[in-house]
C-alpha cells in the first residue's frame, strides 16, 4: 500500500473548496507519457495554477501503473525544481469497477473517479458508495457521475447523450458520500462533439438547477475540449484527415468555471496540439528520425495550449498556494 502523501501529492478536497469560493476551475489534464507530464507541470508552474494529473484506465495500461506512480512523484519534484511547488492531484479518470479504483488507491492515487453511469441508478449508487467507503479510509477523494456523455475517450464509449436529472443529485450525493459529481449538460468526449450546422451549447440552466439543489457542492465537467479550429486546420494542412471536428466554445466553459464547476477535464485539445506539432515536423523535415526533435515541439505546443486554458478558460492562474 502506497500512501499518496508519501509521494508529495494532495487530494482534491481543499482545492475544490477554494475553487468554488474563488469562481474558477482546477485544470484536469490527462497524461500518458513524459512529454505530456512535462508540459502540464511547466504550464502550471509558470501560471501558478494547481493541477489534477488524470490517468485513464487505458493510460494506466499503456504507461504501466508502477511507472505512472513514479512519474507523479517526479511531477511534484519537477514543479519544485522549476521554482514553485504547485499542488498536484493524481486522479483516476473514468474508473468503472471497484477493483480498479482500489488498485489505484493502493498505488498512490490521491483521487479516483468511479463512473457507474453505465449502470442503472440503484447500481450506480451502490457501486459509488462502495468505492467511497474504501477510499475515505485513506483520505482519498472520490468523484461520481450522473448522466451519460456521448462520444469516445479511450475505453469509454457512448453513442447517446443523457442529461443529468437535477432531481436525482441530492439523493445520489447523500447516499454515496461522494466528494464531487460529474454531470452531463451537453459536453461530450472526443474531438467530434458536434456536426457542422449544429450550435454547440452546454445546458447552463441544468447546471444552475443542480447548484440550487446542492449548493456549494463540487461539480465536474467532462468532455470539455474546445477543439481549436486553427489546430485542426494545421493537422489537416500537414496530411491529417480530421473532418467536422467541433468542440465546446471556451466562453461557455469560462461561464461554467465561475459557478460550482470546480474541475474541468481537457484531453482531446491536448492530443490535437501534439499531433499538429508532430505532423508539421514530419512534413517539413521528412528525414528526421530523432524522437526528441518531434516530441520536443509537441511538448512546447501542448504547454502553450495549457497556459491559454488556465488563463482564459479556467481562471486558475495565480491560485496555487
Amino acid at each position: 500500500m502506497i500512501n499518496y502523501k508519501d509521494l508529495g501529492l494532495v487530494n482534491s478536497r481543499t482545492l475544490f473548496t477554494r475553487a468554488i469560493t474563488g469562481g474558477y476551475a482546477i485544470p484536469a489534464f490527462n497524461f500518458n507519457n513524459m512529454e505530456q507530464m512535462q508540459a502540464i507541470i511547466s504550464a502550471c508552474v509558470e501560471t501558478k495554477s494547481p493541477v489534477i494529473l488524470q490517468v485513464s484506465s487505458g493510460a494506466r495500461k499503456y504507461a504501466n501503473q508502477t511507472l505512472l506512480r513514479f512519474m507523479a512523484q517526479g511531477a511534484v519534484a519537477y514543479a519544485k525544481e522549476l521554482g514553485f511547488a504547485v499542488p498536484v492531484v493524481l486522479h483516476l479518470d473514468h474508473g468503472d469497477t471497484f477493483e480498479l479504483c482500489k488498485s489505484c488507491i493502493e498505488y498512490g492515487f490521491s483521487s479516483v473517479m468511479i463512473d457507474g453511469s453505465h449502470h442503472d441508478y440503484v447500481k450506480n449508487v451502490e457501486l459509488t458508495a462502495q468505492v467511497v467507503e474504501y477510499a475515505h479510509r485513506y483520505d482519498v477523494t472520490v468523484e461520481g457521475e450522473l448522466g451519460v456523455l456521448a462520444g469516445i475517450e479511450d475505453e469509454v464509449v457512448a453513442e447517446h447523450h443523457t442529461y443529468t436529472q437535477p432531481e436525482e443529485v441530492e439523493d445520489f450525493v447523500k447516499k454515496t458520500g461522494v466528494d464531487s459529481l460529474a454531470i452531463s449538460i451537453g459536453t461530450s468526449h472526443g474531438a467530434f462533439k458536434f456536426k457542422p450546422g449544429q450550435k454547440p451549447e452546454i445546458r447552463l440552466d441544468i447546471l444552475a438547477e443542480i447548484e440550487r439543489r446542492i449548493p456549494g457542492f463540487p461539480i465536474v465537467l467532462h468532455g470539455a475540449s474546445s477543439v481549436p479550429q486553427d489546430i485542426v486546420a494545421e493537422i489537416n494542412r500537414y496530411g491529417g484527415q480530421l473532418k467536422d471536428s467541433i468542440g465546446i466554445p471556451e466562453a461557455q466553459l469560462r461561464a461554467a468555471a465561475k459557478s460550482a464547476v470546480c474541475k474541468i477535464n481537457i484531453d482531446s485539445d491536448g492530443r490535437l496540439a501534439m499531433t499538429a506539432a508532430i505532423r508539421k515536423v514530419f512534413a517539413e523535415q521528412p528525414a528526421e528520425f530523432d524522437p526528441r526533435k518531434y516530441l520536443g515541439p509537441a511538448r512546447d505546443k501542448l504547454k502553450a495550449l495549457y497556459i491559454h486554458k488556465i488563463k482564459e478558460v479556467l481562471g486558475s492562474d495565480g491560485k496555487a498556494v
